[in-house]
């Protein structure tokens, strides 16, 4: 990606020494599926797949998902909740032994837990900027080491053929060997579904389905030029100027 030159005017109106920025937009091949013919050339902004590496913000956001996936439903009874009388077991003296309570002491077999775990919610706050910031350089980390495939839209097979979709791979160096593949589409497609979550070599998943972890668990993503629209378009909050109040 070429740069440009850019000069500022301080405040005392001197010209203050250029600053090399990089140009507004990238260069992308769209390819066709499932041939890998090479259609045309696409220019997206370099602010959606140029972005350098943020490793801390990549971190927030996966431990972001990961908090809201967690269930929080482990529950363990308190003295008051286990079933049982809650008479005295011994007189508290004259019998030569420890004292004790009732049988729903923590301290007895099958009596309730001081500390245990009840439901709760671990899910995390994340400004909604940040997180639309870490999506668009995960895809900016993709397409910069050359991971990010993008393939015309319809991405589909004639035939749910695993044996395919394997050739399809290996030939592409996609495969298993490879880090395995992650490959992306706008909806739901039957055979290439079939297909691939049969096989060994990568996982395939709808647009909806998707999330930061995924960009960044395999070798490489390979997504339909539409859903990639589509994900740009609903994580660029943080581009969106501010509008002020007059």
């Amino acid at each position: 990606m070429s740069t440009t030159t850019s000069h500022e005017i301080n405040g005392n109106g001197n010209i203050v020494a250029g600053k090399s920025i990089p140009n507004s937009t990238v260069l992308t091949t769209i390819y066709k599926f499932p041939s890998m013919e090479p259609i045309r050339f696409e220019s997206y902004k370099s602010k959606h797949l140029y972005l350098p590496l943020r490793k801390d913000i990549l971190h927030r956001a996966v431990v972001f998902e990961g908090d809201a996936t967690r269930q929080g439903t482990a529950n363990a009874k308190t003295r008051f909740e286990v079933h049982g009388s809650h008479r005295k077991i011994r007189p508290q003296k004259g019998t030569g032994r420890a004292r004790l309570g009732t049988r729903q002491s923590p301290m007895l077999r099958g009596g309730g837990k001081s500390f245990g775990p009840h439901p709760r919610d671990f899910a995390t706050r994340l400004p909604r900027k940040m997180y639309d910031l870490a999506w668009r350089t995960a895809l900016s980390y993709r397409y910069r080491k050359g991971e990010l495939i993008i393939c015309e839209d319809g991405m589909d097979i004639e035939y749910p053929e695993e044996r395919y979709m394997m050739n399809v791979f290996e030939h592409n160096h996609w495969g298993k060997e490879n880090n395995k593949s992650l490959v992306i589409t706008e909806s739901f497609r039957e055979n290439l579904f079939e297909a691939i979550q049969a096989g060994r070599d990568g996982r395939v998943l709808e647009m909806r389905q998707v999330d930061v972890k995924d960009l960044l668990e395999m070798g490489r993503v390979i997504i339909e030029k539409r859903a990639l629209d589509e994900i740009l378009s609903e994580h660029q909050s943080d581009l969106v100027p501010r509008v002020s109040n007059v």
